[in-house]
């Protein structure tokens, strides 16, 4: 299924829809390597700062296009990371709409989990991932959990999450999200539930690690 590796560290991406389970699936895969092998990074870290703009505008930007997001940092911050550099990871206010002043110290790894909505939308971050993992979730469970999630996590309103979803989550997904699936080495389905997957995808990054 995977090419076989000559690289010393991997970069493992995990896309999908909004509330797709990528994270979980995320953390189920660190959470089964050595702690100290292993860094997690959320595309979302690395949207744009909008602190310069008035509150209302902005949350009326379209922060589910792939353009709303920093992907050259991200990109620079993946190849340092792979060449042995630690990085200093952004932080973002989802409240506010604005990156926060202080940033996350992270140490190069073996292994890098990069885990995000569009990450496979764009071709230059697409290819820096070694392993590319699309989980695939119904509609209608993805956009229960991001109301919960909005709701209880990012001070959003029902009829935010609503206006939202009906704006720019559905046809950006339906434009940039589902057609990058076509990139992934694996499909997960049904989000964090498929523990088989994730133990393959362990398996798979242990014996590389081996080698």
């Amino acid at each position: 299924m995977w090419t076989v590796l000559s690289m010393q560290r991997l970069i493992i991406g995990i896309a999908g829809g909004t509330g797709a389970g990528k994270t979980t699936i995320a953390r189920s895969i660190v959470a089964d390597l050595p702690a100290t092998s292993v860094a997690l990074i959320e595309h979302d870290m690395y949207y744009f700062d909008h602190s310069s703009l008035p509150e209302d505008a902005r949350a009326q930007v379209n922060y589910d296009h792939p353009d709303s997001l920093d992907n050259a940092l991200l990109i620079a911050h993946l190849d340092a990371l792979k060449e042995g550099r630690a990085i200093e990871r952004p932080n973002y206010d989802f409240v506010h709409h604005a990156r926060k002043t202080e940033t996350t110290h992270v140490n190069p790894t073996t292994v890098v989990v990069v885990e995000g909505i569009l990450i496979f939308a764009d071709a230059a971050l697409r290819d820096r991932f070694d392993i590319k993992l699309f989980v695939d979730t119904p509609a209608d469970i993805r956009l229960l959990r991001r109301i919960r999630r909005d709701m209880e996590r990012r001070g959003r309103t029902f009829d935010d999450v609503r206006r939202q979803y009906a704006r720019t989550v559905r046809p950006m997904h339906e434009a940039f999200v589902e057609p990058s699936r076509r990139f992934a080495d694996l499909i997960i389905p049904e989000g964090g539930n498929q523990r088989v997957a994730i133990e393959m995808v362990v398996d798979r990054i242990r014996r590389q690690l081996a080698s």
